[in-house]
């Protein structure tokens, strides 16, 4: 496997949630991600609720490949950077162990500087070194 710096890998991935202009974020996208990549978030739990309450088993949510993860990532950028003036930022605690990444990110307020929310990623790589999937648990 090509050798990859997790703070490194860490930092461009939340780079591509914050980049404000969409030709940009697609092109992090094709240059972090499989073509065929899968990102799988767990919701936070008032909405894992509501779903289980209306008998889903299963309550990840999922985009698979370049068009569907870039749809996630310009949906996460309007809603939370164009509208409420969040800003996200990688931890400095990124470790990679073989093909697995794993770092902790922060939801912090433009205007105020506060960290007003968080998670946890593990990011699972090829041999090239390029995220075959994602795991997101916000709130983590």
């Amino acid at each position: 496997m090509i050798q990859i710096d997790p703070q490194q890998l860490a930092d461009a991935y939340i780079a591509q949630w914050t980049a404000p202009e969409a030709a940009e974020r697609r092109a992090a996208i094709e240059r972090l991600w499989t073509e065929d990549a899968r990102h799988i978030l767990l919701p936070p739990a008032e909405i894992r609720e509501i779903a289980a309450g209306l008998g889903f088993d299963h309550t990840t949510l999922e985009a698979q490949g370049h068009d569907a993860i870039e749809t996630r990532v310009t949906r996460s950028y309007e809603q939370f950077v164009a509208k409420q003036g969040v800003t996200f930022r990688s931890r400095s605690d990124a470790v990679r162990l073989h093909g697995v990444v794993k770092f902790g990110w922060e939801a912090v307020s433009a205007e105020s500087g506060d960290v007003v929310g968080g998670g946890l990623e593990i990011l699972m790589l090829d041999d090239d070194g390029r995220i075959k999937t994602d795991y997101m648990f916000p709130g983590a």
